[in-house]
């Protein structure tokens, strides 16, 4: 099988959600055939173990079943340079920022859980808790070891459930009031995400303080954040503040993954009826209102709030609904990034595509 048949072969897989062949879409990097007719193919596919992303590799050997060929496949995003010095985290493939446009949503319990969850996939992930005024992640996974520092003054973050994390509370006394102004905040956000020794990460999910200060500022500036997460309740109040932190994100050209509804739904465990008691379907609605998607929606439960306390990520729970709801939110999380990256490349490439010469007919 040469080149040509390879390609031809690979016109067969589609890409579900672009809506398109893999070589159509110029998704196909390179091909390299060896003497002994072993085939390597190498993807443009940037979210490592996301559903969509890992079912087109499957696709991708499926194709060549038939043949007795199981083609070495490999990934990665055309055009990245992070070989120069100046690059921030240039071992980072996506850094995913998660957000809400006020307090009390539970933003930071679907970071650690978003995070939590991804590793549970297979990924190599990171959390970085940039919520420098109140830094909670340490505790809601029960992780109180603090950061070895090298030689050269760097920081080894500690690792807990596969998630290597970072957080002003290790570095903080438990009572240590934060009373920082912007110079600061800059400083501190840069020491912590460049002074740290993330080592290789498909995933770096970062937890956001709530509204849009000096700290969001400084992140979107510094970091390349490959998309953001919304965090809402279905109330209106909190979907006004979520306004706000959307137009942040447009204001800097960051893509927006989705809009993740936190507290809906509580079921009663005792009889089991359902009560909607911060209102029902406001963040799906406000998705569609903004044409964004809808990442999915975690119901009022205690053993959530019972996770947080106790340090256990209700993601890892296999036997509840709601762990469900916080796995099918990871999988439209990584899948979205994902799409990010590909409708990227396939933009790239018709770009660079001449059009046909139809004037001369």
């Amino acid at each position: 099988m040469d080149e040509a048949a390879v390609r031809d072969r690979l016109r067969t897989v589609e890409d579900p959600e672009l809506g398109e062949d893999i070589v159509s879409l110029g998704l196909v990097n390179e091909i390299t055939i060896d003497a002994d007719g072993d085939v390597a193919i190498d993807l443009a596919l940037g979210a490592p173990y996301s559903p969509t992303e890992t079912g087109i590799a499957g696709a991708v050997r499926d194709a060549f079943a038939e043949d007795g060929i199981d083609p070495d496949l490999s990934a990665s995003i055309p055009g990245r340079d992070d070989s120069s010095e100046d690059a921030v985290l240039p071992n980072v493939k996506n850094v995913i920022a998660v957000a809400s446009g006020k307090g009390g949503v539970g933003k930071s319990t679907v970071a650690v859980n978003l995070a939590a969850g991804l590793s549970q996939r297979g990924a190599r992930v990171g959390l970085f808790d940039a919520d420098i005024y109140g830094p909670n992640v340490p505790r809601m996974v029960d992780a109180d070891e603090p950061p070895m520092a090298t030689e050269d003054e760097t920081l080894i973050p500690p690792e807990k459930y596969g998630v290597k994390l970072m957080s002003m509370a290790f570095l903080l006394g438990e009572d240590d009031p934060v009373i920082w102004r912007g110079p600061m905040v800059h400083k501190v956000i840069t020491q912590l995400t460049e002074d740290v020794e993330w080592g290789h990460l498909d995933y770096l999910v970062v937890d956001l303080p709530p509204g849009t200060g000096d700290t969001q500022l400084t992140m979107l500036q510094t970091m390349p954040v490959t998309g953001s997460v919304i965090v809402t309740t279905p109330q209106d109040v909190a979907l006004d503040d979520a306004r706000k932190g959307l137009q942040m994100f447009a204001r800097h050209d960051t893509v927006v993954l989705g809009i993740a509804e936190n507290m809906a739904t509580f079921v009663c465990p005792d009889c089991g009826g359902e009560h909607d008691i911060f209102g029902a379907g406001g963040g799906s609605a406000f998705a569609d209102s903004h044409d964004l998607p809808f990442l999915g929606s975690i119901p009022l439960d205690p053993r959530v709030r019972e996770g947080g306390d106790e340090g256990r990520p209700t993601v890892l729970d296999d036997e509840n609904e709601t762990g469900e709801a916080f796995r099918e939110l990871t999988a439209a999380v990584a899948n979205n990034t994902g799409i990010v990256h590909r409708r990227a490349v396939s933009e790239s490439v018709q770009d660079r595509t001449p059009p046909s010469d139809s004037s001369a007919h």
